[in-house]
């Protein structure tokens, strides 16, 4: 198979559009919080809480819907205690956020050893399986790639829809821009900043949670601690290259799981052959910072982004 027919299978883009999924969810997360003005680096740690609750969930005998409702609510509890320690307490959002990552981490490694002590092997689970809609999965090309996915990935999709329209088309979409913009003038209407910062950060966690809880529900049917392999740090720099807008973010995820479908699919042409493998492996990551470079000029970062806000100062 050459590169020009790589691009042009269905299979390719319905790869990398599985693998935008978790990417889509766990953007609109980070997306959401730096809206409001907050940088949450513990994306990391929250997608790696999140893939093994809903997974460990739905082992003990939840239904799948029922796992991925665990891990929104995991993401959200850890969420809740980023907010309280950079919204009123106003630490450091850097710090705050590696030490989320780190906690989010050990503690699943720690409930993973305490749950399955004996295990030497993750179990398996009974995970999504591709839905084809009717009547669109039989249109040429875009039916295969579109719409034959997991309902995860579609709802990944209708996410980014909802954030859209929420942040551009209602009043608490409004409130939650101008608290990233300009929190004293909101403030001054008589709206809490706290809040809705606190707010923006737990339910953004709780949709990085469902971006990891994708990966062991929907990619795959079981947990290892490397599955979430650096995806938060890359969904936070698709923030900056959507321009923090939600379907600019979407192309983005879309674009970096097209690069990493194609570098898998390289490798299994002649070029494979004679090419380290560890060459293949960086070329998503180094065709994004590139992309992310060409398009972070012209972004308008929040003017809030990273600014503690305390009522009464000026």
């Amino acid at each position: 198979m050459d590169i020009i027919e790589i691009f042009l299978s269905a299979s390719f883009w319905a790869a990398a559009i599985r693998i935008a999924s978790p990417l889509i969810f766990a953007t609109m997360g980070e997306l959401i919080c730096e809206r409001a003005g907050v940088l949450n680096l513990g994306i990391e740690g929250i997608m790696v809480a999140g893939a093994f609750a809903g997974w460990i969930a739905v082992w003990a005998g939840l239904p799948l819907w029922g796992g991925v409702g665990v891990a929104l609510l995991t993401g959200m509890a850890i969420g809740l205690i980023h907010a309280i320690l950079s919204v009123p307490f106003g630490l450091s959002q850097h710090v705050v956020g590696i030490g989320i990552t780190l906690l989010a981490t050990s503690l699943t490694f720690y409930t993973y050893r305490v749950v399955l002590p004996e295990v030497s092997s993750p179990p398996k689970i009974m995970a999504f399986q591709p839905y084809e809609i009717p009547l669109f999965s039989d249109i040429p090309f875009l039916g295969p790639a579109l719409f034959s996915q997991t309902p995860l990935t579609y709802a990944a999709f209708a996410l980014v829809a909802v954030t859209a329209f929420v942040l551009y088309r209602t009043p608490l979409g409004l409130a939650v821009r101008a608290a990233g913009e300009s929190p004293a003038a909101v403030a001054a209407q008589g709206l809490s900043v706290t809040a809705i910062r606190m707010g923006a950060v737990i339910v953004g966690s709780g949709f990085m949670a469902v971006g990891g809880a994708f990966l062991t529900m929907s990619a795959f049917d079981s947990f290892f601690f490397e599955m979430v392999n650096g995806r938060g740090w890359i969904c936070i720099a698709l923030v900056v290259f959507g321009a923090w807008k939600p379907g600019k973010a979407l192309l983005g995820a879309i674009l970096f799981a097209a690069f990493d479908a194609f570098q898998i699919r390289l490798q299994q042409t002649g070029v494979g052959a004679v090419v380290p493998y560890q060459v293949f492996l960086m070329m998503p990551y180094l065709l994004s910072i590139l992309a992310l470079i060409l398009m972070s000029r012209r972004a308008e970062v929040p003017a809030a982004l990273m600014t503690p806000f305390n009522k009464g100062e000026r």
